[in-house]
Formats: structure tokens, sequence, C-alpha cells
């Protein structure tokens, strides 16, 4: 026969606690290191320095996001800003070469 669509019993777990206790350590979060930029106090975000601003910036031109570049949000705006003043004086393109 066939079983209503509300009847299925349910863990009284969490949806993903029952994964991470079989998996053990798999799907644990790496821990996030600190953002480069407060950590070291040499570097700093220049929008005349093309070169360390493409680090920041993907093949086809994106700004990378705060969670992939592992800075902080303080830091991440002023990449931002220094990026698109950089593009606004022609040091680094708009778009890619493709």
């Amino acid at each position: 026969m066939k079983e209503a669509a509300g009847s299925r019993e349910r863990p009284s777990e969490r949806p993903g606690e029952a994964r991470e206790k079989e998996a053990g350590s798999a799907f644990r979060r790496a821990r996030r290191r600190g953002c480069s930029f407060c950590s070291d106090e040499t570097l700093t975000i220049d929008y005349k320095d093309p070169q360390s601003l493409k680090y920041f910036i993907t093949e086809r031109g994106k700004i990378v996001p705060r969670r992939i570049s592992g800075a902080c949000a303080k830091h991440q705006r002023a990449l931002t800003l220094a990026i698109k003043r950089a593009r606004n004086i022609a040091l680094l393109p708009f778009t890619s070469n493709d």
C-alpha cells in the first residue's frame, strides 16, 4: 500500500546532523584565515598598483567576493574602490581580452 505524503517518519536530528555523525570529520568546515591586510601591516591597497589588484579580479574582469578573497569587510570595500578607480584611469581592464 502507498503511504500518505506527510506520514513519513523523520529523525529527531537536524537535516545535516546525521551526515556529520556518519562521516566523522569529513563535513567539518575549514577554519577561516584572517584578512591578510589586517594581519600584515606592510600590505596596502593602492589603485596605482595594478599588479597587486590583479589577484582580486577574475579572468573575466569581475571583482572576487569576500568569501573567496579572504578580506574583511573594511578591506573588501577598499579593494573594490581601488579596482574601480584603477579601471577608470585605464590601469585595469573592465573586461577580459577575449
